[in-house]
């Protein structure tokens, strides 16, 4: 007898052909992708078309832009950004946790201290930057 037997079912190599499971999802993406290529491929044929030069121009709110769209943005919209993660997506982890935190017991309350820890070092980041200086 081999190493393996008795052992779990035995392993076998089909050549990499995709399994009979994942048929059904393989089948739904090419149609929606074939589908999608009709739909847009039938708005271009018979919906009507007349490119003119003031139906190209960025559209915004009906008034003519008044700069060019590729500026430059202080980097206080990426502290905003940062202060969004850090306040708000916290809480999805730390929710689940309050829900079982008596079952996890002192090892949930390591992990979640130490989450709690890097969390702090992204506020005092934030601090050190001035992004909680409104203006």
């Amino acid at each position: 007898m081999g190493a393996r037997a008795g052992r779990g079912p035995p392993v076998t190599d089909d050549g990499g052909a995709m399994p009979a499971q994942y048929l059904p999802i393989a089948v739904l993406f090419w149609t929606l992708a074939a589908f999608t290529l009709v739909i847009l491929a039938l708005t271009r044929l018979l919906g009507p078309y007349h490119p003119t030069p003031s139906k190209t121009i960025p559209y915004e709110s009906g008034m003519t832009p008044l700069m060019p769209a590729r500026r430059r943005f202080h980097v206080r919209f990426t502290l905003v950004a940062m202060l969004f993660i850090l306040f708000d997506i916290e809480i999805v982890f730390l929710y689940p946790f309050a829900v079982v935190m008596r079952q996890l017991k002192l090892f949930g309350l390591v992990e979640v201290l130490a989450f709690v820890l890097v969390l702090l070092v992204g506020y005092f980041y934030l601090w050190k930057k001035g992004a909680f200086d409104w203006e």
